[in-house]
């Protein structure tokens, strides 16, 4: 059953990688059981561009998962009154739409997502004529689409799916109502006659995991699933378990570097006056000089133009040539191109930023072309899928 489910959705979407595809085999399966779980992970498709699948991975689980409630946009006040004892499968298409810097306040609806993760933990609100206290329920499995990464506190309770572009090469069935949905709800109705009756066994089932914390809350259900099927789905399951996890922990550590990157050249800005532009190896000197910073060590021989270009471009950042005082021209990073990361990555330099006095210095003219810079063979993880 789960290879019948693995192969479908390997028809229609090219997704990272082979664990990754394991991971939302039994994501989906797993959805049929959710009322015997103790955690609801939530699965997050995230991708750096539009047109890298993460819609229609959306499009496979609306027809193969439990109870689906697909949503572009929606309020802490709808979601609470869909979620009961049998809630459905909450499925948001451009969540960053939601968790953006624009979105304004949505502490709320992310709050009950992070809620929603474990359960018994409701959210407690006053209804009735009568005002009286409402505990309303909020387990519930959720999956979530975007441009770019959810909050922390969302992704730190979700399989991480980050999506790419297909390569030419890498081909997929057309997704066609009249005939791909017939097909996958065949899937979704045979999937839950098969688990229906093992609830009661996968609610008291404590399986061995490989990971820890909450790492180990999150990918619990999968493993239940993978070990309820049995033959070689347990061993895979764990396989894409360890894998997937050690990869997050990877880009969490180069996140909080990068970030740290951001805080760094936002102190060099200010003690140089912020000025509009600064050229790329004044950056790299000053980051050089703070003896508490990372940046000595970073790379073979210690951060340079090239590197402070790779670990920038991720920002939309990228060096121009400037023409300074005295003629003088150099490559060089300006200052409005970081107002955006700051208020995005550093909100509490937002403000600062924003109301930062303009140098008094001669402004160096505007750029005269830029030289993006990346790492050679892109972005680095497990082996792509077919």
């Amino acid at each position: 059953m789960l290879d019948e489910v693995r192969a479908a959705i390997a028809k229609y979407v090219v997704l990272p990688s082979e664990e990754a595809l394991t991971a939302v085999t039994l994501w989906v399966a797993a959805t049929h059981i959710q009322t015997a779980l103790q955690h609801a992970p939530r699965l997050a498709v995230v991708g750096p561009t539009k047109g890298c699948g993460k819609s229609r991975v959306l499009d496979v689980l609306h027809e193969t998962v439990h109870q689906p409630m697909m949503t572009v946009n929606t309020s802490p006040a709808v979601v609470f009154r869909v979620i009961g004892k049998n809630p459905p499968t909450l499925l948001v298409d451009e969540a960053d739409t939601i968790f953006g810097p624009k979105a304004g306040d949505k502490e709320d609806l992310r709050g009950l997502l992070n809620a929603g993760h474990q359960r018994n933990r409701p959210a407690w609100r006053i209804s009735g004529p009568e005002h009286k206290p409402t505990a309303y329920p909020t387990f519930a499995m959720a999956a979530l689409a975007g441009i770019g990464d959810l909050p922390d506190t969302i992704m730190d309770r979700a399989v991480v799916l980050r999506m790419q572009k297909r390569k030419p090469t890498e081909k997929v069935a057309p997704f066609r109502s009249r005939f791909s949905v017939p097909e996958l709800n065949s899937l979704r109705d045979r999937l839950a006659a098969w688990l229906g009756p093992l609830r009661s066994a996968a609610s008291h089932r404590v399986p061995v995991m490989p990971v820890e914390d909450r790492a180990a809350d999150t990918w619990e259900p999968l493993v239940i699933i993978a070990d309820l099927a049995g033959g070689h789905w347990p061993a895979r399951a764990r396989a894409a378990c360890v894998a997937m996890t050690r990869y997050e922990a990877v880009q969490d550590e180069q996140t909080s570097l990068k970030t740290r990157l951001l805080r760094d050249i936002h102190r060099i800005f200010q003690e140089h006056g912020n000025p509009e532009a600064l050229p790329s190896q004044t950056l790299v000197a000053d980051l050089l000089q703070d003896a508490d910073a990372p940046w000595a060590e970073h790379g073979n021989k210690g951060l340079n133009a090239y590197y402070l270009s790779a670990m920038l471009r991720d920002f939309g950042i990228r060096p121009a040539n400037y023409r300074f005082e005295q003629g003088k021209q150099a490559k060089a990073y300006a200052r409005n191109r970081f107002v955006d990361p700051w208020a995005r990555h550093c909100p509490d330099l937002a403000e600062t930023s924003a109301a930062a006095p303009p140098s008094r210095s001669k402004l160096p003219a505007a750029p005269s072309g830029s030289l993006p810079i990346g790492p050679p063979g892109g972005l680095s993880g497990p082996t792509r899928a077919r």
